[in-house]
C-alpha cells in the first residue's frame, strides 16, 4: 500500500508554512496532531527534517547558491524550500542514500505543479552531491562571517555576540543550539515525590535522567508526546526548562507570601511560586490576552493548585489596586528569545535589531509600571530568555537609576547548554523603607 503523502511532502507543507509566517514548532505541531497515524520513526523522522532545515537554513542557501545561478531568494517559494530540504539530508542525515534525496525532491516538484523545473531541481541536486565535499566556505579569519555560515545564525546577531562575549564564548553559544537536548521538567511534589516521578515515567517507558544543577529538574527523552503520559496528564509534573525554574528558586519566597508574576503564561513560574508557599499565601498569574489566561488557568487545573489564580491585565498598564502588595514580584518579560533558539530554530530569521531595540523599552515600560507592586523589603525578579545585554544587563542598570528605592541582590546571564536554555536573572530588593 503506497502512503497518500510522505514524510518528505509534510515536511514541505511545515516549511512552507513557517516561511509564511508561523511559528516553527506550531507549524510542526498542527502537522503531528493532525497525522497521528505516523509511527514514532516516522515522526521522528518529520521532526528532524523540520527542525534542521529550518535551523540550518542560511549553512543551506549559501551551498545552494554555490552551484544555481538562480539564487535562494529568487526561487519559488516550493522549490526553494525542496532544495533546502534535499541538502539537509545529503549534508546531516547519514542514513538517508543521496539518491533518495535527490530523487523525492524532484518527485515533489512534479506532484506540486512544477514539471518543468524537474530538470533543474534535478541538475543542482546532483551537482552539490557531486561536490559536497568541496563546498567552499567563508575564510575563518573573518569570523563573523564564517560562524554566521556555518552555524546559520544571521550576521547581525553574532557580529553582536563576539562584541560582547568574544569570540569563544560566542561559538560556545552557536554550536550549543545544535546539541540534542532532552526535555527538562519540573517535579510537581504536591502530587509526588522526585523518586515516585522518576519510577513513574521509566514505567512508562520514558528515560529519565537527573538534572547536574537544579534539585528539581529532571531530563526526560524518548517519549512520544507528553499527551499520552498518565503522569503528565495528573500534573505530576511541569514542562519548565532549569534556567526558568531558577526564577522562583532565586526569589526567596516564603510561606504566607502574596506573589504576582506579570507574564505569566504558560504559568511555569508561577505554578512554581504556588508550590514554593506549600499551599499558604498567594500567587496572582496575570497575562495580556484571554486566550493567554486560558492556558495558565489549564495548567492550574492539571496541576492541582488551589493557592494560585490567573488574571488578564496588561502589564504595562499601572494597577493601582496592586500598590505595595507583593512580597515578591516575578517580571519575566516579553524578549528576543535569543536564549531558547535550540527550541524556537525560526526565531532567529524573524528578530531585526529594531524589534530587539523596541522590545528592550517595552521591557523598560513594564518594569516602570509595575515596580510599585513591591512592598518595602520585597523582591522583584527580572528575567529574560535571551543572551543580549540591551535587555538584561543594560536594563538593570537602567532600572536602578531609576528606582534607587532598590538595590541589585544577586545577577546572572545563564548562557545556553545541553541542561538548560540561555536566560537572565536579576534580583531585586526594595529597601525596607520604600523610598
Amino acid at each position: 500500500m503506497t502512503k497518500e503523502i510522505s514524510e518528505r511532502e509534510l515536511a514541505l507543507a511545515v516549511l512552507l508554512e513557517i516561511e509564511r509566517g508561523e511559528k516553527s514548532h506550531i507549524a510542526l505541531r498542527q502537522v503531528l496532531e493532525k497525522y497521528q497515524y505516523l509511527g514514532k520513526q516516522e515522526r521522528a523522522f518529520l521532526t528532524r527534517l523540520c527542525e534542521g532545515t529550518t535551523e540550518r537554513r542560511i549553512e543551506l542557501d549559501y551551498i545552494i547558491n554555490q552551484f544555481s545561478k538562480v539564487k535562494t531568494d529568487k526561487m519559488k517559494p516550493v522549490i526553494r524550500n525542496l532544495l533546502r530540504c534535499a541538502v539537509y539530508q545529503m549534508e546531516y542525515m547519514d542514513q538517508v542514500p543521496t539518491s533518495a534525496a535527490c530523487n523525492e525532491a524532484v518527485n515533489l516538484a512534479v506532484k506540486k505543479g512544477f514539471k518543468s523545473l524537474k530538470g533543474f531541481v534535478n541538475g543542482v541536486l546532483r551537482n552539490i552531491a557531486r561536490n559536497l565535499e568541496k563546498i567552499s566556505y567563508p575564510d575563518e579569519n573573518n569570523t563573523a562571517e564564517y560562524f554566521s555560515v556555518k552555524y546559520s545564525m544571521p550576521l547581525w546577531i553574532v557580529e553582536q555576540w563576539l562584541a560582547d562575549y568574544g569570540k569563544e564564548q560566542t561559538e560556545q553559544i552557536l554550536q550549543s543550539f545544535y546539541l540534542e537536548r532532552p526535555t527538562t521538567i519540573r517535579v510537581n511534589e504536591n502530587r509526588m515525590s522526585r523518586a515516585e516521578l522518576k519510577k513513574k515515567l521509566e514505567e512508562e517507558g520514558v528515560t529519565v535522567e537527573e538534572h547536574s544543577q537544579v534539585a528539581s529538574a529532571l531530563l526526560v527523552s524518548g517519549y512520544d508526546y507528553l499527551g499520552a503520559l498518565e503522569s503528565f496528564r495528573n500534573g505530576a509534573f511541569q514542562v519548565q526548562d532549569a534556567a526558568s525554574i531558577l526564577v522562583a528558586e532565586s526569589a526567596g519566597i516564603k510561606n504566607g507570601d502574596y506573589v504576582i508574576d506579570v507574564c505569566a503564561a504558560p504559568g511555569g513560574k508561577a505554578l512554581h511560586a504556588a508550590q514554593l508557599l506549600e499551599g499558604s499565601g498567594h500567587v496572582e498569574a496575570r497575562d495580556l490576552t484571554e486566550n493567554k489566561v486560558e492556558l495558565i488557568r489549564e495548567n492550574i487545573c492539571r496541576m492541582g493548585f488551589e493557592n494560585v489564580e490567573a488574571i488578564q491585565q496588561d502589564a504595562t498598564v499601572y494597577d493601582a489596586a496592586s500598590a505595595l502588595k507583593a512580597d515578591v514580584l516575578i517580571a519575566d518579560l516579553p524578549c528576543s528569545g535569543l536564549g531558547v533558539l535550540g527550541k524556537k530554530t525560526d526565531l532567529k530569521y524573524k528578530m531585526t535589531p529594531e524589534q530587539e531595540k523596541e522590545l528592550a523599552e517595552l521591557q523598560r515600560e513594564i518594569l516602570a509600571a509595575v515596580h510599585d507592586y513591591v512592598k518595602p523589603g520585597g523582591t522583584l525578579v527580572y528575567s529574560t530568555c535571551t543572551i543580549w545585554q540591551s535587555e538584561n544587563e543594560e536594563n538593570t542598570r537602567w532600572f536602578l537609576e531609576c528606582f534607587p528605592e532598590y538595590s541589585l541582590e544577586n545577577e546572572k546571564q545563564i548562557f545556553p547548554s545541553r541542561e538548560t536554555d540561555g536566560f537572565y536573572i536579576a534580583v531585586l530588593k526594595r529597601r525596607a523603607g520604600g523610598q
